[in-house]
Order: C-alpha cells, then sequence, then structure tokens
C-alpha cells in the first residue's frame, strides 16, 4: 500500500479521545518493537493460525457519504472497492478508473484511534438495518459515548436512502437545468467539495432532528418498530440492483462491507461503530449491487472535518479489501484483534515523500501484487521447526524478520524497483525448474509406463467433456490449417527427395492416423506430431543409398521403422526417459528458438521465392503502352500442320488444319496448345503477384498480431475482445481470402490431393517385408534405426518437456514413457503402409498449447486476468487431425486458401513460439542502454556482463545447429542436442550457481549439493540470530 504525508503528524487528540502522550508513547513502543516480537504479531499468529474450514470470502466495500439533495437528506455513494478503488467522478457522472489508493498515513492512525474509542459489535445477530442501527445506538448509550437525546437523531440520520451511482434522481436533472452560479458547478464536481458544504448541510440536519422530538413524543421510548417507521430505505433490493452489470465483476461468494461517513450539528464528538454480523445479510437498498453485508463502519462527527472523516472512510475501506486484513475481520474475537491488524497493515506500508510525488496522479493496477501467503510470513512451514526448539515467541520473532524481508524483496519486484533485497542480502534463488515425478527413475522395468498409464485414466472422461467450449473452435481451425501447410510442405519435399515413394497423398494420410492414435492414447495430447526436418534430410539420405546400391527402398525403410520400434520400447521398458530431467532451461531454449527461427526463415523463403517466379515488371513503362502488344504466330505458314487435339467426352481426335485457325483470336494457353510462338512485348507480362502475395503474406501475420492484443485493449466489451482474440486468426485468414477472391488475381493457392490413392502407381497401401532384399539387409538395418531413435527420442522429450513447462499450469499430469511408447507403435505402422514417420512438432504444439490458455472470466475492475492454466483435452487435437484425413474431400474448398496467408500463418507461429523466452529478451539486451532495460530479475542478481557472456554462448551454440540443419550433416542433429547437455555442463566451471540458478536451471547433481550448502548457512544464520536474539534480550 502507497501512502503520502508528512512525517510529524498533528491531530486534535482531544476530539477523539486520546491524549497526545498516549500516541507518542503508542509510536515510541512501535519503534521499540520494530526488531522483536510485538503483541500484536503474536495475537495475529494466532489468530490467523486457527483453521475454520473454508476459505474468506471476497469482500465488496462500498463508501457513502451524507448530503443535502432536493432539500432532504441521503446517503451518497462516493466510491466503491473490489480490489482497487473506484471513485463517483460527479463532474463527468460516471465511475474512475480503477487505481492504487493512495492513503495519508494521518488516516490510518485515525483509524486507529477509532476503533480504540469506537463501539465494536462482533457476530451481531441481526437482519435488518433497523435492527442493527438500534444494537449500535443501545451499545454506544451503555458505553458511556453518546447520550439518549441524540438518538433519535442518530437513528434518523443512519436510516435515510441510499443513492447509487446508477440511479439519477430526476428532480437533480431538473435542477442542474439553467443554473448559472460557477460556485455552484464548481462544488458539484468533487465529492469533498459536496462535504464541504457543512453550513448548509448540517443546517437541514438540525431542522430535519429538532423535529424529531415532537413528532415521536406520543411514541414514548423509540424502539425497533419505531425506528422501522423511520427507515426510508427499502427493504429488498431494487430492480435497478439486480439488473447492474457490475455483479459480474464480483465472485459468487463475495460479501458486502458498508462504510457510511457523515458530519452533523448535534455531535460533539464522533460516533464511530463497527459491526461484524453473525450471518451476511442482504439490507435492501444499502448496497449498489444485491450482495449481503457482513461488515458496517459508522462515521458521523461534528461539522468542519470533511476531509478527515473522508480519508478514515477510505481508509478502513481499503483495509477491508486488503486479503490479510480481512482475514483478521472475519476472524477477530475482540477490539484488540482489530487493531492488531491495523497494525501489521501499518507495518507493511511504504511512505512516499510528499514533495516528490504528486497526490493527484492515481497510480495504475500493477500487472501482478503480492501474494496473501508471502505476505503472512509467520506461517511459513519451515519455521515451524524454529519454535519447536526455540519455543514461540523465537519463531515469531524469526518469522516477523523474515516476513519483512519477503515482504520488502517481493514489493520491490512488483512495483519494478531498482533496488535490490533489502539489507543488501541476496539469499534468496528463484523457483527452480522441476520436471516432475514423471520422471523419477522407478527400477523397475515399465515402472514408469504403469505410472503414467495410472496416472492418464482419471483423467479420461474430462479430456474429452473439458473440449466443449467455443475457444476450441477457434483452436482446431488454426492447428488444422498450419498441419495441413505443414503436410503439403514435407510431402512435396519428401516426394522430390523420394521419388514420389512418399508424397502429399501419404503425407495427409500418415498425418492423420498418426495425430489421432496420439491424441486419443497419448499421454500429453497437447502435443501435435508432425513430419520435422531431420527426418526429411534421412529419407533422402536413405533413398539415395538404396537407389545407388540396388537396394529396394521401402523394403529397407521398414525394417528400419520396425528396429526403431523396439528401441523405443527398450528406452520405455528401462525409464530411459529419466535423462531428460539434466535438460535444463539452457538446452530447452536453445531447440525451441532453433525450431522457431526455422518456421521463420521458411516462412520468409517462400516469399522472396514468390519473387522469382512473379517478378515485379519493373520495364513497363506506363507512356510506351501503345507499342505493348503480344501475338500469336502460327508455327509455320508455309505448309498446313495437323494438330491433334483429344476431347474428353468420347476419347476422339479431332484434326484441325493450321490454316483454318484464326491465330489471332487464340487465347495463349489455347496458342501454345496448338504449336504456335508468343511474339512482342506484352507476352511476359504478368499482374504483380509478387506484390500481391507479399500483401497477403504480411497482412495475414500482423493482424494476426494486433487482433491477438485485442483483449487488452479498451474497445467494446470484456467478453466480445476475447472473442476475437481468441479467433483472431481465422479472422485474419478469412480477411485476406476474401481480399484475394476480390482482387481475382491468379496467386499461387493451395493444391490439395483431389483422389486417396498413392502418389506413386507402382507402390500400394501396404509394403512387404520379405521377398525384395537379402535377408542379412534385416539385421543391418538396426544400425541406421539406431540412429532414427535417438532422433525420434530427442525431438519427443525435448518438446515434451516444454510442453509440460510449469508455466503452462498444467493440472492433469503428463505422460512421457506413454508418448513415447505410442510413437514407437506408429514408427511401426507407418512403415509397414509406407507412410512418413512422425515426432511432437515444438512449435505446432506452443501453439496448439497458445490457442487454449484460460483466463479469469470474473476479475475486479482494474485487477489484470489471470492466468488460469490451458484447457487440457483430448477433442481439438483429434478433430484437426481427423479434418486432415478429410481434406481430400475438402479440397473444391480449401484450393481458394492463397499459400501467402498460410505462409503468413507460419510466421505468426514461429514469431509466438518465441515470447516468454529468456535467451530471446537477453538477445535484445545488446541492443539497449542500461538504463532502458526491462526490470528483469536476473538483472537484479547476476552482473550485466556475465549475463551477456551466458548469451553469447547460446547464440554460439544455435549458430553451430543452424550450420549443421543446413547441410547433409543434419542427419546427426540429436547428437548435437545431446551436444548441448554436454556445453550445458561446462558452464559450471565458467559461472557460479548462484548465476546460474538466475540464468539457467541448477543441474540435479548440483542443486542437491547446493540445498545441502544452504541448509549449513540457514542453520548458521539461525545460531547467529538465537545469539543476537539472547543479547537484546538480556
Amino acid at each position: 500500500m502507497l501512502l503520502s504525508g508528512p512525517a510529524a503528524i498533528k491531530t486534535d487528540r482531544a476530539a477523539w479521545g486520546l491524549d497526545e502522550p498516549a500516541v507518542m508513547a503508542s509510536s515510541c513502543e512501535t519503534l521499540a518493537d520494530s526488531h522483536t516480537v510485538s503483541p500484536a504479531a503474536e495475537r495475529l499468529r494466532h489468530i490467523l493460525g486457527e483453521d475454520d474450514g473454508g476459505p474468506t470470502p471476497t469482500i465488496f466495500t462500498e463508501m457513502d457519504t451524507l448530503q443535502q439533495e432536493g432539500g432532504e437528506l441521503e446517503w451518497k455513494e462516493s466510491a466503491r472497492w473490489v480490489k482497487f478503488e473506484e471513485k463517483v467522478e460527479e463532474g463527468g457522472e460516471r465511475w474512475s478508473k480503477p487505481h492504487v489508493s493512495t492513503l495519508t498515513l494521518h488516516s490510518l492512525f485515525e483509524l486507529r484511534t477509532c476503533l480504540q474509542t469506537g463501539s465494536i459489535l462482533l457476530d451481531l445477530e441481526a437482519f435488518s438495518l433497523p435492527q442493527i442501527v438500534d444494537e449500535m445506538v443501545e451499545r454506544q448509550i451503555a458505553d458511556g459515548l453518546i447520550s439518549e437525546d441524540v438518538k433519535d437523531k442518530i437513528v434518523f440520520v443512519l436510516l435515510r436512502k441510499h443513492r447509487h451511482q446508477t440511479k439519477k434522481p430526476i428532480h437533480r436533472s431538473l435542477a442542474d437545468i439553467g443554473k448559472s452560479s460557477s460556485s455552484s458547478a464548481a462544488a458539484n464536481r468533487s465529492p469533498q467539495a459536496n462535504l464541504s458544504r457543512s453550513t448548509s448541510s448540517a443546517s437541514a440536519v438540525r431542522r430535519s432532528t429538532d423535529d424529531l422530538p415532537r413528532h415521536a413524543s406520543s411514541l414514548g421510548r423509540l424502539h425497533h418498530a419505531q425506528s422501522r417507521s423511520m427507515n426510508d430505505i427499502s427493504e429488498t433490493p431494487s430492480s435497478d440492483q439486480m439488473k447492474n452489470k457490475f455483479m459480474k465483476k464480483i465472485p459468487r461468494d463475495a460479501e458486502a462491507s458498508n462504510v457510511l461517513i457523515g458530519e452533523v450539528d448535534f455531535l460533539d464528538k464522533p460516533f464511530v461503530s463497527f459491526v461484524r454480523l453473525a450471518q451476511a445479510t442482504t439490507l435492501g437498498g444499502l448496497t449498489e449491487v444485491p450482495v449481503p453485508t457482513r461488515f458496517l463502519f459508522i462515521l458521523l462527527g461534528p461539522h468542519g472535518k470533511t476531509k478527515s472523516y473522508n480519508e478514515i472512510g477510505r481508509a478502513i475501506a481499503t483495509l477491508m479489501v486488503d486479503d490479510l486484513f480481512s482475514d483478521v475481520a472475519y476472524k477477530a474475537r475482540d477490539r484488540e484483534d482489530l487493531i492488531a491488524g491495523v497494525d501489521e497493515f501499518l507495518d507493511e506500508v511504504i511512505v512516499l515523500p510528499p514533495g516528490e510525488w504528486d497526490p493527484k496522479i492515481r497510480i495504475e493496477p500493477p500487472k501482478k501484487v503480492p501474494s496473501a501467503e508471502m505476505r503472512q510470513g509467520f506461517r511459513v512451514p519451515p519455521y515451524d521447526s524454529i519454535a519447536a526448539k526455540h519455543g514461540p515467541s523465537t519463531r515469531s520473532c524469526s518469522a516477523r524478520s523474515r516476513k519483512s524481508v519477503l515482504n520488502l524483496n517481493e514489493l520491490a519486484q512488483m512495483n519494478g524497483s531498482a533496488g535490490g533485497p533489502v539489507g543488501g542480502e541476496d539469499e534468496q534463488l528463484p523457483v527452480q525448474h522441476e520436471i516432475g515425478e514423471e520422471l523419477k527413475f522407478t527400477g523397475r522395468l515399465g515402472g514408469g509406463l504403469w505410472l503414467d498409464v495410472k496416472r492418464k485414466i482419471p483423467w479420461y472422461c474430462s479430456d474429452i467433456y473439458d473440449g466443449f467450449h467455443i475457444q476450441t473452435i477457434s483452436a482446431v481451425l488454426f492447428i488444422y490449417l498450419g498441419c495441413i501447410t505443414n503436410a503439403i510442405t514435407f510431402g512435396g519435399l519428401l516426394g522430390d527427395a523420394t521419388d514420389n515413394y512418399q508424397g502429399v497423398m501419404e503425407s495427409f494420410l500418415g498425418t492423420a492416423l498418426a495425430g489421432t492414435v496420439f491424441c486419443l492414447f497419448g499421454g500429453q495430447p497437447l502435443i501435435i506430431l508432425s513430419s520435422t526436418g531431420p527426418i526429411l534430410i534421412f529419407e533422402k539420405l536413405l533413398y539415395e543409398f538404396c537407389k545407388s546400391n540396388g537396394v529396394d527402398y521401402m523394403e529397407l525403410r521398414l525394417w528400419i521403422g520396425i528396429h526403431s520400434c523396439l528401441q523405443c520400447f527398450v528406452l520405455v521398458l528401462s525409464d530411459a526417459s529419466y535423462i531428460i530431467q539434466y535438460m535444463t532451461r539452457f538446452t530447452e531454449e536453445g531447440f525451441s528458438s532453433l525450431i522457431s527461427f526455422i518456421f521463420i526463415s521458411d516462412a520468409i523463403k517462400k516469399m522472396v521465392g514468390a519473387f522469382k517466379y512473379y517478378p515485379i515488371n519493373r520495364a513497363f513503362k506506363p507512356d510506351y503502352v501503345t507499342s505493348y502488344k503480344c501475338d500469336c504466330v502460327p508455327p509455320d505458314q508455309g505448309r498446313p500442320w495437323n494438330i491433334s487435339a483429344p476431347l474428353a467426352d468420347d476419347n476422339m481426335s479431332l484434326l484441325f488444319n493450321v490454316s483454318d485457325l484464326d491465330w489471332t483470336q487464340l487465347s495463349k494457353k489455347e496458342c501454345i496448345k496448338y504449336g504456335g510462338t508468343l511474339v512482342g512485348k506484352a507476352c511476359k507480362y504478368v499482374p504483380d503477384l509478387a506484390l500481391m502475395s507479399f500483401i497477403l503474406f504480411f497482412g495475414t501475420y500482423s493482424m494476426t498480431v494486433t487482433l491477438k492484443k485485442f483483449k487488452f485493449s479498451r474497445y467494446f466489451p470484456t467478453k466480445l475482445r476475447q472473442l476475437i482474440s481468441d479467433f483472431s486468426i481465422i479472422i485474419s485468414i478469412l480477411l485476406f481470402c476474401g481480399i484475394d477472391v476480390l482482387l481475382g488475381l491468379d496467386t499461387p493457392k493451395l493444391h490439395v490431393p483431389m483422389h486417396m490413392k498413392p502418389t506413386r502407381a507402382d507402390r500400394g497401401w501396404l509394403v512387404m517385408p520379405f521377398g525384395k532384399n537379402p535377408w542379412w539387409w534385416y539385421v543391418a538395418s538396426f544400425v541406421p534405426a539406431l540412429l532414427v531413435t535417438i532422433l525420434i527420442f530427442m525431438d519427443q522429450q525435448i518438446s515434451a518437456v516444454i510442453v509440460n513447462r510449469k508455466e503452462n499450469k498444467l493440472k492433469k499430469g503428463c505422460g512421457y514413457h506413454l508418448d513415447l511408447f505410442w510413437v514407437g507403435i506408429l514408427m511401426a505402422v507407418c512403415s509397414f503402409m509406407g507412410l512418413p514417420w512422425y515426432v511432437a512438432a515444438t512449435v505446432i504444439s506452443i501453439a496448439h498449447i497458445d490457442s487454449l490458455k484460460m483466463e479469469s472470466e470474473s476479475s475486479a475492475p482494474g485487477e489484470q486476468p489471470q492466468f488460469l492454466g490451458v484447457r487440457e483435452q483430448r477433442l481439438t487435437g483429434t478433430l484437426v487431425f481427423v479434418l486432415t484425413g478429410l481434406s481430400v474431400f475438402l479440397a473444391p474448398v480449401l484450393q481458394y486458401i492463397p499459400m501467402p496467408v498460410l505462409y503468413g500463418v507460419f510466421l505468426y507461429m514461429g514469431v509466438a513460439s518465441l515470447s516468454g523466452i529468456q535467451f530471446w529478451e537477453r538477445i535484445k539486451l545488446y541492443l539497449m542502454p542500461p538504463k532502458h532495460q526491462p526490470d528483469f530479475a536476473f538483472l537484479r542478481h547476476v552482473p550485466l556482463r556475465r549475463v551477456h557472456l551466458f548469451t553469447l554462448v547460446q547464440i554460439t551454440c544455435l549458430a553451430v545447429l543452424w550450420v549443421l540443419k543446413s547441410t547433409f550433416l543434419a542427419i546427426i542433429f540429436p547428437v548435437m542436442i545431446l551436444g548441448l547437455m554436454v556445453v550445458r555442463k561446462l558452464l559450471d566451471m565458467m559461472f557460479s550457481q548462484h548465476d546460474l540458478a538466475w540464468l539457467d536451471d541448477i543441474l540435479p547433481d548440483k542443486d542437491k549439493k547446493k540445498n545441502e550448502d544452504d541448509k549449513k548457512k540457514k542453520k548458521k544464520k539461525m545460531t547467529t540470530a538465537d545469539t543476537e536474539s539472547d543479547e537484546e534480550c538480556c
């Protein structure tokens, strides 16, 4: 919480019933106890340590101020809080933007005084506002805080009607018409100015309340029935309250806290009351929205202190929405518990010097705030052992000092402070990347596979019905277009590399078969299978070897697939995936960055190639348009030629005599068909298809990026923004496909096979394992199969680690062994059918996860939507691959999609997969001056030169991998991934474990050693702290 105000505070102590020496003594005691255990901290430890069996509800707080409108007294809503503050801006008759509450230190001390001197009613059994008011007033009279004379007047004031911001009175709108007084207009613009009209308002209160004894004299003593007759508030929520759209911002289990602030003439000192109801009750029109009220804070005081009352109201309202104080308010047993909660709040505030910032500036809500668990440092488990050894007071002391360090460290990080940890300590390390129990070595044959099956079976049904959501429609269409583009690209390259033994048709069928089986039965259905570059190079080298040595390619490939399948089974049964835990962020980022750059470079290469096929007409001169022509010249004008043109209907031939044709009327295609020659400068003219293709390519990419960020814009309602963001890729594709159709240019289109048959006519859908190669080839194929197994194992498991990152908040677990098991089975099946081999595709899998991310739907105004995780299910992947298999029948529709649009989708996939990679962020630091660099956590703890050195090592490794993948050595690409793990091991000699903890992850063996060192350091520090504590106590 941010505060502003002078260090020295002068308060009218007599008005609050507290002497100056008492305040000073309290402050001195607080300062004296800042390094020891205070009674407040000890009290809160016991309060919050009690487990009441349920979480504390969210509190919605509304503050109303007493005003006079149209000659009548009423309570007018002036501010509200769900998490951040919103003020009523009367000049614009609207709510302000949500902002962080900035309080004065003065107001917090005065609030503390109010709770000390006012009446506190906890767990009050009351179910209506008149009943609550009666109880409050009776308690004040019993405690001697007010006299019987003012009872009727207080009840009358507290039961006036409440006008909320959503409801504007007609008489006020008509009264505003024709106003010419600038002073009146100025007074209506500020809530504080309204409250400052104390003379007229207070006199109106006096006139209204002075008449009460005369009207109530015949009724005798004022009881609950009489106060109900004076009630001006409806007992049931109005239709405006029920229809208020603001309810969408409030959680369903929320409860209300009402703060009533006003000044009157009939009181000599403030009337303060804090009430907690035993059961939350809806009090009719008291609250803006129909939320049951649990807390009430009422402050009525003599006139002349409008601003002070208003600030005290804002202070208690801000505390009520504070996670820690609200927990205290629910569990408080007496007045001292509440005061201890205020003291704890004061212990955490940060004061801003009044001359170094403008209090009128509204601070934007941060993207992230410290968690309540982090703030409750005394509840951290490790300190329980301290208490067990040294007693409860020692634990409180250690926890309290630890809590202060945690709070200031975390708050500094949240607010972007340039400073490091408090006191110069640097003992906090980032949470290390943990692979999880899925990769623990079981020591049993197939133990990891069995655990994967047990882990995934309970979730199987939810994996199906969790997919029934509108978000999955967007994800299916997006990933489907990416998959078919990838299938067509790799299918065409495979056809060129293998002389059409495998082509586009095989690629489509194999993608559909392998992907569907994997998504239905695999351990991580969010992974998308696809062909990869190293597999393509292996297929090319294998075919060239078979062709030059007279070996049947399809049969040898089948045996390689069988051996690779068996080797995958051996890896699964032996829990070989255990070694994946040695792949740290260094290896993951190197691999994923390489794949991302491949996607980006391939998309750009395709577009550059379009300029070669469709060159821009730079020689075209508009001024010489009259000289541009193209004539069709017959093959030979001297003698007639008979050209045979087959007819499609009856397969007969029609003989054309060249001399009978009108060559000047033939089209370009007909001229070439009949053997003519095109002559003229305009014959080679084509529209600027390359430029148009570039517009489609870059337009699809840029619009997708723009619409993806649209959910953070300020236009349109939240749900519409979210819908546009979810369908951003589909909207972009449809828009630019429509532009292409409208222009009618012959841009390159998506070509999909029209018939379900093998690409090569002399092969079938099944490959026989025997008969074409000598028997010893069946055994010798074990050697190349080993290379394929290493390739598949590394590709599959690294992609799985990236998908299963803790940042994705996956809740249903994963199955590394189960995934590899099914990839091995699919290797054998695809080999028997002559289909390509498939493995996890990193970029498309990341795009799949990105399209299924979930965010909180109900968030407080100003609060950033919280990332909840990924919609884990099997439906999207299954539908994607089923549609891929049916693409043959969708060819009449898919042929209208321009290839540049799909290249734009590829570019977006590559760029989007780079987001969130620390390596990419560190590369950009090279181009930034230090003062403009983002406030990354690792920059606070690691010198910049060490950060640049670590990044340079990663760039070098990435460059080596890029060179290798561009040559025939790409076949050893998996071995080079293992090389990255070796490089990472060598980095332990160049960097300290502290630096590696921030820039990478600590290796498992190093982690164990470091944990032992940390325990020794902590034990030594605890011993030192105990010694110092004993000395202070003495």
